[in-house]
């Protein structure tokens, strides 16, 4: 484990369309945890930028390089909440390329269509699929690269979810996991806690959020070490696996070759 501070193939089916288009498909996925993103999503993107004071633009844009999307590629964002990972991809692969970004969360992808056409015609790149982790609707090897941010930690089945990443993307190509660190440090685990009991939790109580937000201590620590989520990568049928601690050993970054 590694320490660093500081024209598209018929992938969903019918033909290559230049325009944005939200594709909504039956999903398999705990009811509990897609409720509480759908209430959290017209906030969601106001806390990430509160709580963390703006730094996770600078982690959200470490992981995409790592993922190694370059110009005229299509990929692949899992997971995507309202989006960002997904604009930084379309920035990257430009307009000759394809960002296909799904979502089990209604109500974020809503949202995150939204961002879409406020911004530039620059993003158009971008395509909406309502769908699960563990069950990607996609073909074998018909990704250049992948990212996941901040999603694997709350999928059930997460084995399962990097065996679907690592069939549908291409033979050498990464697929770069954002989320926390689940870090074997007890100091920074120990400030971790005081954070979200102290800070993460009472701010989202003014939104009306407490509760919500109260799962994420236990989601951490119900989450993997990085030694673990390289271990699982391996098993999942990527040929190597290295996982970065970034921010002072709060957040973390899988990235796995297939």
């Amino acid at each position: 484990m590694a320490t660093l501070q500081f024209t598209l193939p018929s992938i969903t089916g019918g033909r290559h369309r230049r325009e944005s288009r939200t594709i909504l498909r039956p999903v398999r996925c705990t009811a509990e945890r897609q409720a509480l993103f759908n209430r959290i999503a017209p906030v969601y993107d106001n806390l990430n930028d509160l709580l963390s004071l703006g730094r996770h633009r600078v982690w959200k844009r470490m992981s995409v390089s790592w993922s190694g999307a370059k110009e005229g590629d299509t990929v692949l964002d899992v997971c995507c909440g309202s989006g960002d990972l997904a604009f930084l991809l379309s920035e990257k692969v430009g307009i000759s390329g394809k960002v296909i970004a799904l979502d089990f969360s209604k109500e974020q992808l809503q949202i995150a269509a939204s961002r879409q056409r406020e911004r530039s015609s620059r993003y158009r790149n971008i395509e909406w699929i309502e769908g699960d982790a563990v069950d990607l609707p996609f073909s074998d090897s018909s990704f250049d690269a992948a990212t996941i941010g901040y999603g694997l930690r709350n999928v059930v089945d997460r084995k399962k979810a990097l065996e679907e990443m690592c069939r549908v993307l291409k033979p050498g190509t990464k697929v770069s996991v954002l989320d926390f660190n689940k870090s074997t440090n007890p100091l920074t685990s120990s400030i971790q806690d005081w954070m979200i009991d102290n800070v993460v939790v009472p701010v989202a109580s003014g939104y009306g959020l407490a509760s919500e937000y109260q799962y994420l201590k236990n989601s951490i620590k119900e989450y993997l070490t990085g030694m673990e989520l390289e271990k699982l990568a391996l098993q999942a049928g990527f040929s190597e696996a290295t996982h970065y601690e970034i921010s002072t050993g709060f957040m973390g970054n899988l990235v796995a070759t297939r």
